[in-house]
């Protein structure tokens, strides 16, 4: 999983993962979080954070703020989302992301998304092909449901905790009972179908 950071540690330079959690739900922020490796680090982790149970995500979690020589994370909230567009959102995310590390790096390696202003290889599904990016996608995942289940305990009526926001079939009937809540994103197509029934 390191075969896209090597190269550039190899010249002496700083490689920063970056990915995000939260693109497909209805509601909730989308998170970003960027990742910057020592050279050579072994690959510790051999899937993205959707491949691993919540425990799993856990303990990378805590072996990745261990190793890594920096971490910048983005919280992006659903009217910002509502207001740009879930692809814009996502680059703002990214920009913030990297901009929060506090800490040089040369190339930025990026799942899927290019990021403008770096020197930047977007790959797709870079969370399973790069270490880099693998960690950043686990610390996101991490981030983003902890903050998810934070808004289960203002709105217990969604069950956030159980679904963080995907569109399952209790979230959306939930939807239907209570009407939308303020961090639906209502620019979303079930929820704007929702709304005209």
């Amino acid at each position: 999983m390191t075969e896209y950071e090597k190269p550039y540690w190899e010249k002496g330079l700083l490689v920063a993962g970056v990915d995000e959690a939260g693109r497909g739900p209805l509601a909730g922020p989308i998170v970003a979080c960027a990742v910057i490796l020592p050279p050579f680090t072994e690959a510790f982790i051999n899937t993205d954070s959707k491949g691993m149970t919540p425990k799993e995500r856990e303990e990378a979690y805590e072996i990745i703020k261990a190793k890594a020589l920096a971490i910048g994370t983005a919280v992006v909230d659903s009217s910002l989302i509502d207001r740009v567009g879930i692809a814009r959102a996502n680059k703002i995310a990214f920009k913030r992301a990297l901009e929060d590390l506090n800490h040089p790096f040369h190339v930025v390696i990026s799942d899927y998304l290019p990021v403008e202003d770096y020197l930047n290889i977007p790959l797709v599904k870079g969370d399973r092909k790069s270490l880099s990016c693998a960690c950043a996608s686990i610390v996101a995942k991490v981030l983003r449901d902890k903050i998810m289940e934070h808004y289960h305990k203002l709105f217990p009526q969604y069950n956030f905790a159980k679904h963080k926001g995907y569109a399952t079939r209790e979230h959306l009937r939930a939807i239907k009972e209570h009407k939308e809540s303020l961090i639906h994103r209502r620019s979303f197509s079930p929820i704007m179908q929702l709304k005209l029934l």
